[in-house]
């Protein structure tokens, strides 16, 4: 089979490095992956787009309020690409970077009736525009998204609120995929996504994102505690792309003033705070190489996920291939990544809990748990498991019963 995904980035972050996988698995076992994409790694594929153009469009949209409706030449030399390409499947995932057209997209592939494998990374794909909603407790899109409460987050709009219009366009669009295939990575998003705009297509399932366990393992990460002088500290980590309110970035700032002498957090991720104030916190800029962060996650003795709203993080769950327990909040797929002795949840604005939590892990040690992490990491998070799934997905749509691996 031929197999086109298309996603906003290539190799990089979480989304970027699913696609690589994705395609990495299926150039082994005989198929031929390709990746459409507008930045990140160079890969067999399609690259969409400049820079420039994406800025235009940021602009655009947060002129207009309307996201992917511009990058009209940009989408008209990819579906030039397709049409030499014939794939088998196209695979989508977030087309929410300012670098494509949706309507021409979609309208083509309906057109084309090309079996379609989407993939919901966030909820952007059936809410008119928001990428979360269960912090602000809108639920509208069940029915029809309007007066949006988040006109001003996720794609902001600086002046007109256009997420009616947004909702009923990818009601239609969607619609008229007749062989479309919706996957949900994690339980959570999977049932939300059930009671969408997507209820009625083709196959509604579940695969969870995955960890590779040849990569995210314990290693030794005494030469790396010593370069940061924090041999007799206990760590207290931080991932995120982007640190900001919605990945807990506050919580971590008013937790560092209880924390005792000998515990220090790590945040890694692009930082735009000034936290120089805050003598116990460590920042390391973002880095996409996984060997680094392997690293990180076996010197830490707890990673701490503290954004309320998550599709699927892969942070936690590279943490326990590490052996690494998780403390995170109570909400959206969160409890699902962290199993039987596996860490802990907390309550919103519990941060009493919080601390009491990260004490418990302190005085367990975090020998206690990490035999626990690594068995429910592989058990649930499998990458041979996963990709196998989305293999049978794209051998059902597109009518094939062979076996998979």
């Amino acid at each position: 089979m031929k197999i086109l995904q298309i996603n906003a980035v290539s190799g990089i972050r979480s989304t970027g490095r699913i696609c690589s996988e994705i395609n990495e698995f299926l150039n082994e076992n005989g198929h031929k992956g390709y990746i459409a994409y507008s930045d990140g790694i160079m890969a067999r594929g399609f690259k969409i787009g400049t820079k420039l153009d994406r800025k235009f469009h940021a602009l655009l949209s947060r002129i207009t309020g309307k996201q992917g409706y511009f990058s009209v030449l940009e989408t008209c030399r990819l579906l030039k690409y397709i049409d030499y390409l014939k794939p088998d499947i196209i695979h989508l995932h977030n087309l929410h970077g300012n670098y494509i057209n949706l309507k021409m997209l979609l309208r083509y592939i309906a057109k084309k009736d090309i079996p379609t494998v989407l993939t919901l990374h966030d909820c952007w794909f059936f809410t008119g525009k928001c990428f979360h909603y269960t912090v602000t407790g809108c639920f509208k899109w069940k029915e029809e998204c309007k007066n949006c409460p988040r006109i001003h987050k996720d794609n902001t709009s600086w002046f007109f609120d256009r997420s009616k219009k947004m909702y009923h366009d990818k009601k239609l669009l969607f619609g008229n995929i007749k062989n479309l295939a919706v996957v949900g990575v994690s339980g959570w998003i999977t049932g939300e996504a059930r009671q969408s705009l997507l209820k009625n297509s083709k196959i509604i399932t579940g695969i969870y994102n995955w960890v590779d366990f040849d990569v995210f393992k314990p290693v030794c990460a005494d030469d790396l505690r010593r370069s940061m002088s924090l041999e007799e500290k206990f760590v207290i980590l931080g991932v995120a792309s982007v640190w900001t309110a919605d990945k807990g970035l506050y919580e971590f700032l008013q937790l560092s003033k209880k924390l005792p002498g000998d515990m220090v957090i790590i945040l890694i991720g692009s930082l735009k705070e000034n936290i120089k104030d805050y003598k116990n916190i460590m920042h390391i800029r973002e880095t996409h190489d996984a060997a680094t962060m392997v690293k990180f996650y076996s010197m830490a003795d707890v990673l701490l996920n503290l954004s309320m709203e998550e599709a699927c993080g892969r942070a936690p769950i590279e943490a326990l291939a590490c052996g690494t327990p998780v403390i995170a909040m109570n909400s959206t797929s969160n409890p699902e990544q962290i199993g039987e002795l596996c860490g802990y949840t907390v309550e919103e604005n519990d941060r009493i809990g919080l601390y009491r939590r990260i004490n418990e892990v302190y005085r367990n040690t975090k020998n206690y748990y990490s035999r626990h992490c690594i068995r429910y990491a592989r058990e649930t998070f499998s990458k041979t498991g996963s990709l196998n799934e989305y293999l049978r997905l794209y051998y059902e749509l597109a009518g094939d019963s062979e076996e998979c691996i």
